[in-house]
């Protein structure tokens, strides 16, 4: 049971006092304080549909001790830590992240295109230090934390709750001064009966992009689930679950390059009925209203919404599922693949919290020397590998 001091009271979460403390807390925007270490970490009071919960602030779950449900693994181990600091700057007084992007949220004419990654993801140059499309959903994936699992949730994740936490991840998110939710649409869990209310609001949100603008265009991040690119002439309907009627016009050289560049997530998407594919994009629209896709980027996820990029990871994760101890699903980001990663981390693991490393068939031996060092530096982090060309996958850590 957790413990916090909250306004001066110490308590845990079953106490009965809790909710009532929580709710002034919230009202009074005042930081809860976690007892799990020394000094306390602060955290925030968030309301994730009508219901008050105390979530970490960005970038700050390493600051937790291991045993802590907000616990983070190390950011070093996955594709985020060359990104903080740089692309991500946490400011610790306002409790939000600062973005830099390295794509733009304006359009003069370009041409659609699908975004993977700052470089290549066959290369192995990441200079840019910015946020790439894939590397937001990525962040965004990470601060909600729908990385996380054990075997307690299983039939209680759904689009509600995965839309729920990604908008209140982004309230603490900010791009040149803006938060980003302003710039941000999330289909709303589509209810018939509630068509016409959902409908204008999303068509309220949506109203600077059908503007005639002399220049510059305004842009808007669009992350939701892909029903199906349906095929229309010279290009590509994108269909979004949640939004029936709504249609995104997807250029044919776009569509082209995007089955070369997410060939693999196309493929997880369809090897399975149970699985998903999130898209993030930025849109535009015309005058005549319609809505236009400018960059695109995939990810796929599986029926606990959990990310992978491989059919390795797919079966990892599906282990790491049924598991009742918690487990925490690490992400690329920016990362190329020739770079090595903690596939995933179990944070309950012991004698010690434990990383899961996948050495995939085509792994070189830059990618075995990586790996090496990674585990080298992490001695209070037990190591589990999967060298997939060596056979099957090896038992889980206890």
């Amino acid at each position: 049971m957790r413990r916090f001091l909250l306004d001066g009271t110490v308590l845990e979460e079953g106490d009965e006092r809790f909710q009532d403390l929580l709710t002034d807390a919230y009202r009074g925007r005042v930081r809860p304080l976690c007892l799990c270490c020394q000094p306390p970490v602060p955290m925030y009071v968030a309301n994730i549909g009508d219901q008050l919960v105390i979530k970490r602030m960005p970038l700050s779950g390493g600051k937790h001790d291991p045993a802590c449900p907000s616990y983070e693994q190390p950011y070093e181990l996955s594709g985020l830590g060359p990104l903080v600091g740089g692309a991500i700057k946490f400011d610790p007084a306002a409790g939000t992240a600062s973005l830099t992007l390295d794509f733009s949220l304006s359009k003069r004419g370009a041409v659609a295109r699908s975004n993977g990654s700052a470089a290549s993801a066959d290369s192995g140059r990441n200079e840019t230090k910015k946020l790439s499309l894939r590397g937001l959903l990525h962040f965004l994936w990470h601060e909600s934390g729908l990385t996380e699992w054990t075997s307690h949730w299983t039939g209680k994740r759904h689009w509600w709750q995965v839309y729920q936490h990604l908008s209140e991840a982004a309230r603490l998110m900010e791009v040149r001064g803006q938060v980003l939710a302003d710039r941000l649409l999330i289909p709303e869990p589509f209810r018939a009966g509630d068509r016409a209310a959902i409908e204008q609001r999303r068509a309220q949100k949506l109203t600077g992009l059908f503007q005639a603008a002399a220049g510059s265009k305004k842009l808007m991040v669009l992350v939701g689930e892909i029903k199906e690119f349906a095929g229309v002439r010279n290009g590509r309907q994108v269909v979004i679950k949640h939004m029936p009627g709504f249609r995104l016009y997807l250029e044919e050289p776009a569509w082209r390059s995007l089955q070369r560049r997410f060939e693999t997530e196309l493929m997880l998407w369809q090897s399975t009925e149970t699985s998903h594919l999130m898209a993030i994009m930025t849109i535009g629209g015309t005058p005549a209203g319609i809505a236009t896709v400018n960059e695109i980027a995939l990810m796929a996820v599986t029926e606990h919404w959990l990310p992978i990029e491989s059919a390795y990871e797919q079966l990892l994760v599906g282990r790491l599922g049924r598991l009742r101890s918690k487990s925490v699903k690490g992400l690329r980001f920016d990362l190329p693949r020739i770079h090595p990663l903690a596939n995933a981390i179990l944070p309950e693991a012991r004698p010690l919290p434990c990383a899961l490393y996948i050495v995939p068939p085509d792994a070189g031996d830059d990618f075995q020397a990586a790996l090496g060092e990674m585990i080298d530096a992490r001695p209070d982090l037990g190591s589990w590998i999967w060298r997939v060309t060596e056979g099957d996958m090896p038992p889980l850590p206890a």
